[in-house]
């Protein structure tokens, strides 16, 4: 069997004990054994290069083995024994693909044993250890695999191969808890001449009914006039826009005023007024896509999504049937940073001013919807922030968003530092994972948390919404042009 780095292959068994570090420092002890594999929505080689870097960080030196798919990296001593009794580890990696964007990982940790190569007859009790622990591995259910073909390590005896759980969970972190990106202003694409909506009626003879969807526990607390509730939207999902629409049909049955911002321009907000005073129809659809830019961007986000459109139409049919009903557009179109901040905050608190009573729903990324400063930056204002300190008289909470893993349409960096837009996987933190079984609700807080939430709103498992314009080959950034596209700040 060749290896096109047999060279390298000399592990470097003296020093690397003292320039690596152990994987798991930080290693979490109430994880869950997986019952099933986990299958990351990026190329094998994008996840394969994530986990080189993994290993790199650590200062292992990582070889791989051509045409398999296969890391091996340079090996580490745990601990520090006397020669004829030393262990090394060292970590072997084994990628498959199952689609153009679905690949798994395997990572196991190989163990060798200098003692097993000198000693022919091993002591009585050496020997019942070792089986008791491979008996035991043995049991786990990601434990087994046949290491055919993994080079051997002058001097040492393989004796163990284990699957390395905490080690994929740092592969998992990478891969799926990264922020998305809000990416402002930009090119737009040739005009809409057709389009077709999932879930559309357009040849209804009179107004569809609203799909409100289940009901939503916990949420009759932030139903009173003058309330604003901030959402921290993931961006590009179905469940978000869902449960806003039954949070919406909520507050229209205690005849409340109200208003649904969404983190669209502001100046689109004519196109959204126009829509709503219209019938819905094809045409009406058609030209608030035309009319409106930010459908048709060429690197579009999660923002412009479909399930977002439905949730648009939803509050039209609640305004048709005669409830007080407005669609906001709050947010900037090329400022980032404090500068988006501020003019989001500013359109907001000037809607809030001239409307005191309405009950105010806004969608936005995790970061801007938090009612205190952020911690990695003292001058960054959050929306949220700026909403609090300027209405004091008007009551703010926000809500962060609790699920199970699942996917979203975002916009993100992928290992080469370009920007990416497409359907990726999600999984939440441990703080925000939702358990088996947990119905969809809303969940206040005894006091708000450090980060400046009220509470937390469990959605569920996530399923992407695309954008309702897309191109036939999702866009990858490879520059910034002048005047082009640029990242806005990044959302969970």
């Amino acid at each position: 069997m060749r290896f096109h780095w047999l060279l390298g292959l000399s592990l470097c068994v003296g020093g690397c004990a003292s320039l690596t570090k152990d994987l798991h420092d930080t290693t979490p002890e109430d994880e869950e054994v997986p019952t099933e594999e986990t299958v990351y929505l990026v190329p094998l080689d994008e996840a394969l290069f994530t986990m080189r870097r993994v290993f790199e960080e650590q200062r292992y030196d990582v070889f791989e083995r051509a045409d398999h798919h296969e890391l091996y990296t340079s090996a580490h001593e745990p601990g520090m024994n006397l020669p004829g009794n030393r262990t090394y580890e060292r970590y072997f990696v084994k990628g498959a693909s199952l689609g153009p964007r679905q690949s798994v990982i395997r990572v196991f940790r190989l163990s060798y044993r200098e003692q097993d190569t000198n000693i022919e007859v091993k002591p009585k009790w050496l020997n019942e250890r070792i089986q008791d622990e491979e008996k035991y591995l043995a049991r786990k259910t990601f434990e087994r695999f046949t290491f055919e073909g993994v080079p051997d390590m002058e001097g040492f005896k393989m004796v163990r191969g284990t699957r390395d759980l905490p080690l994929e969970r740092k592969l998992l972190a990478r891969l799926e808890m990264v922020p998305s990106l809000e990416l402002v202003g930009g090119r737009t694409n040739a005009p809409v001449r057709a389009v077709q909506v999932e879930g559309w009626d357009d040849d209804a003879a009179q107004t569809p009914p609203v799909k409100c969807g289940e009901p939503l526990q916990g949420v009759e607390p932030l139903l009173t006039a003058g309330n604003t509730v901030l959402v921290g939207d993931p961006l590009g999902t179905r469940e978000v826009p869902e449960i806003a629409t039954r949070m919406l049909c909520d507050a229209v049955e205690k005849k409340l005023p109200v208003a649904l911002a969404l983190s669209m321009p502001s100046e689109d907000q004519g196109a959204l007024d126009e829509y709503l005073a219209s019938a819905g129809r094809g045409p009406d659809l058609e030209r608030l896509l035309v009319v409106s830019s930010f459908w048709r961007r060429v690197y579009q986000d999660g923002r412009s999504s479909g399930a977002l459109l439905r949730l648009i139409e939803q509050a039209r049919r609640l305004r048709a049937q005669g409830n007080a009903v407005t669609v906001l557009a709050f947010d900037s179109n090329n400022a980032s940073g404090n500068a988006r901040e501020a003019e989001m905050a500013k359109n907001l608190i000037a809607y809030r001013q001239a409307n005191p009573d309405t009950w105010l729903l806004a969608l936005a990324g995790d970061v801007h919807v938090r009612t205190k400063p952020v911690s990695w930056n003292k001058d960054f204002e959050p929306l949220g922030w700026r909403l609090t300190k300027a209405l004091p008289a008007s009551p703010v909470k926000a809500l962060e968003v609790g699920f199970t893993r699942g996917s979203q349409f975002s916009c993100r960096f992928n290992v080469w530092e370009q920007v990416d837009c497409n359907v990726f996987a999600l999984s939440p933190t441990a703080e925000l994972r939702q358990e088996p079984g947990t119905p969809r609700k809303v969940a206040l807080f005894d006091r708000p948390s450090d980060t400046g939430f009220h509470g937390r709103l469990w959605v569920g498992a996530l399923n992407a919404s695309p954008p309702v314009i897309q191109r036939t080959t999702p866009p990858v950034a490879q520059h910034q042009p002048d005047g082009g596209t640029k990242p806005a700040e990044a959302e969970h």
